[in-house]
């Protein structure tokens, strides 16, 4: 037969005091409800003794707090959002909090009944990365007093603490690596989406070719149910439709790597043939032979940023809860795949 869990009622009663006095020992108030120093150490010597642990639900009941923050993103398995998450997990646990993680998918629907399920159980904060049509609720979770900071991609519509990093800015900057290498006709590889990161990215490629006189090129693949052979199928398609095509540039390293496939199945040799370059750098990237350049989003750095800007949200002497803001700047690793003056 299991042995019984020692309660605080159980306390009180061993002792001979009350519940409410063993409840605010437990609780670090003593001081403030004057409670003497001598029962002070005498409870604490009989909970060590006892091997007595609260509950972390009662507790968080209690005190309002669960030391419990919520990272939530499109995919957990996605490497980007999975070596953040890493980061963030060992930082948290040095600062007294476990990170719950779950996915979205992006389905704005799915992201609503995960935070309504997770804010009843008196998780302290939420690490987002946005679905479309989450404004509402981002919102209702400011208002709530919850500790809210978005990454990856931003609301412009709501002010809100986010981290994220110069998409337009890096896209501006390898597009306009291709062209100083010779390229005249650089395609653009990317997902349709209305996710701001995304739209930066497409931004950023659009102008550096407007800003040389070029003209745009733009393959544009579904966001949703595209697989793996349909997408390199679509770019096998998009590079013979424009023969004349000497560079490519890819949104993502998943569109990058259908891409590689792609080229490699139409014996398309880089760089001779096409300058390439990818948004988000991969291990892969410099196992593929020739190596990829592409750009890398400072990953560490993220999730430090991440884990200050909660804990001061967490913080209730902050006074701007709203004041964290933060747009870091990626790296371009220039590789043989774009090295190569056409």
């Amino acid at each position: 037969m299991a042995k019984k869990k020692t309660s605080i009622k159980d306390i009180a009663k061993s002792l001979g005091i009350s519940i409410t006095t063993v409840s605010f020992i437990l609780n670090g108030k003593a001081k403030e409800k004057r409670i003497s120093d001598e029962l002070t150490l005498k409870v604490e010597k009989y909970i060590k003794e006892v091997g007595y642990k609260p509950s972390q639900l009662a507790q968080s009941l209690r005190l309002g707090k669960s030391n419990v923050i919520v990272f939530m993103v499109e995919d957990i398995s996605n490497q980007f959002f999975a070596s953040i998450a890493r980061k963030i997990e060992e930082k948290a646990y040095k600062n007294g909090y476990k990170i719950i993680y779950c996915s979205t998918d992006n389905d704005p629907e799915k992201a609503k009944a995960l935070i309504d399920t997770f804010k009843v159980r008196s998780v302290d904060g939420f690490i987002i990365t946005p679905t479309p049509y989450l404004e509402n609720t981002i919102l209702e979770l400011i208002e709530e007093d919850f500790a809210v900071l978005l990454f990856d991609r931003w609301i412009p519509s709501i002010d809100c603490s986010y981290v994220v990093v110069e998409n337009e800015k890096s896209a501006f900057e390898a597009t306009s690596h291709l062209i100083q290498n010779g390229c005249k006709n650089i395609g653009f590889v990317t997902v349709e989406s209305d996710q701001i990161q995304m739209n930066d990215r497409l931004e950023g490629y659009g102008k550096a070719i407007e800003a040389h006189g070029l003209k745009k090129n733009v393959l544009m693949l579904p966001f949703h149910n595209l697989s793996e052979h349909r997408a390199s199928h679509k770019i096998q398609q998009f590079v013979l439709k424009n023969s004349d095509l000497d560079g490519l540039f890819f949104a993502t390293n998943y569109l990058a790597f259908e891409g590689l496939q792609a080229l490699n199945a139409l014996k398309k040799h880089i760089p001779e043939d096409l300058l390439v370059v990818s948004f988000d750098d991969h291990y892969f990237f410099t196992l593929f032979q020739p190596n990829i350049s592409a750009i890398e989003q400072p990953l560490e750095a993220i999730a430090e940023k991440l884990m200050k800007g909660m804990l001061m949200l967490l913080d209730d002497e902050t006074t701007n809860k709203l004041d964290f803001k933060i747009i870091l700047p990626n790296i371009l690793h220039v590789r043989e795949s774009s090295n190569f003056k056409r």
